[in-house]
């Protein structure tokens, strides 16, 4: 079956191996194995003992154990360890989407999101979040959309590429609605635990809501994207189909992929507090250069990894990050990719950010 282009990969997969300068990445600072041993006082070798057979089929007991950690009301029966997140979402879709259901996706977001239900039929209708709004979900325009025959609404919670977060008493008032209408929620967590201010985890869906999906990753908040690893909650019976479904594409992830995201999670509260820093520094960077540079404007973003920006260039987004990184080596991700043209998405937590900005505000003033 067909599926449409992923625009934000095939963007990246053919610009970002060449960037001097990478702001199009969403990762901070990925960890080796190394660094994660030192970081934590880790110095068991025994690990490397381990056989290297298939593991535990839908994750280890400590690792979901170590997952369970990060929610208020789950217990490891309501979880199942996935190929990253991007593993999570797919066999949520996969699991739960037929032809003909109706699907809410909040834009912009992840394109999983969007185009995965449609390649399975479903009617897929888009709300575009507002800048006005600060990109937070207007609950009386979101109303209009969802409706006893809607199966899944789909979010994202920390929002790439936005930052944004959804107030916990908005979440809630978003959880009435899919309530009364008997609607699933699927939401994208992989950035909560990097909000940037006040308690860094909001709240998850899949803790408020019998009907709540909850997806996280090892990626971003705990920068080790190279694991592959990532997770579902959900309520016991969904997560039994997933689990019918994951059979057929993942099996199980790598035991030692297991065993390093069990142990990273065992010790969140320091790798959580070397990436908040991080994080709220280099979003100050961006933001002290969004503040000096008229041709941009951006609202700050309140968690995460990435900012949308919009620019005051009459210029289409992928012919400006074409030619900014053909100039100055400096790789942006073009609005366009995210179904919002006018934009762009920059990675404030990527190296010689301020270099980069700096370049990036030379372009502007000769383009």
């Amino acid at each position: 079956m067909k599926i449409e282009p992923f625009k934000i990969e095939e963007w990246m997969n053919k610009y970002e191996a060449s960037a001097k300068y990478d702001l199009t990445t969403t990762c901070i600072k990925p960890l080796s194995i190394e660094d994660l041993s030192i970081f934590i006082g880790f110095n068991n070798f025994d690990v490397f003992k381990t056989p290297l057979t298939y593991g535990d089929i839908t994750g280890s007991e400590r690792l979901k154990t170590a997952v369970k950690s990060l929610y208020k009301n789950q217990n490891t029966d309501n979880i199942t360890i996935t190929h990253g997140a991007i593993g999570a979402n797919q066999l949520v879709f996969l699991s739960l989407i037929n032809a003909w259901d109706k699907v809410v996706s909040i834009v912009p977001t992840y394109q999983q999101h969007c185009s995965i239900p449609r390649q399975l039929g479903a009617d897929v209708q888009l709300y575009f979040l507002k800048e006005e709004n600060n990109w937070l979900p207007d609950i009386k325009e979101l109303s209009k959309l969802i409706t006893p025959e809607t199966k899944l609404l789909c979010l994202n919670n920390p929002n790439n590429p936005t930052g944004a977060v959804i107030p916990d008493d908005l979440l809630e008032v978003i959880v009435e609605l899919a309530r009364k209408n008997d609607c699933w929620i699927l939401s994208d967590e992989v950035y909560r635990g990097l909000n940037l201010a006040g308690n860094n985890y909001s709240k998850s869906v899949a803790d408020i809501y019998p009907k709540g999906i909850s997806v996280g990753s090892m990626s971003k908040t705990y920068s080790l994207p190279g694991l592959r690893v990532g997770w579902i909650c959900a309520c016991a019976d969904l997560i039994n189909e997933i689990n019918h479904q994951r059979q057929y594409n993942t099996i199980s992830v790598s035991a030692l992929d297991d065993y390093f995201a069990a142990l990273a999670l065992e010790n969140r509260d320091l790798i959580e507090r070397r990436n908040l820093k991080l994080a709220q520094a280099g979003m100050q960077t961006f933001m002290d250069w969004v503040s000096g540079e008229p041709l941009v404007e951006c609202i700050a973003p309140e968690a995460g990894t990435t900012a949308l920006l919009r620019y005051k260039k009459d210029i289409p987004s992928k012919e400006l990050c074409f030619k900014l990184q053909q100039q100055t080596g400096v790789a942006i991700l073009p609005g366009e990719t995210m179904e919002m043209e006018g934009y762009l998405r920059v990675g404030f937590c990527a190296e010689n950010l301020d270099k980069a900005l700096k370049l990036f505000s030379w372009y502007l003033l000769g383009s």
